[in-house]
């Protein structure tokens, strides 16, 4: 005998699965900043930071018609 999904059913499974992907999400983004504040903070240079552009330059090639 099979059973039906019932609405009640795909209801809360829409609701668990939002809350674990925004759990995911969040626990992936937490991980991230601590791993970046420990590179950072070891002062390897593991992490480049990208060296700061002088203000009025343009790096686009003039085009010439």
């Amino acid at each position: 005998m099979g059973t039906s999904l019932t609405p009640e059913f795909w209801e809360r499974f829409a609701v668990l699965l939002v809350a674990a992907m925004a759990l995911t999400v969040a626990l992936a983004a937490a991980a991230d900043e601590l791993y970046l504040r420990m590179a950072r903070r070891c002062g390897r240079g593991r992490v480049p930071q990208a060296p700061p552009r002088a203000v009025g330059t343009h790096r686009r090639a003039a085009v010439h018609l």
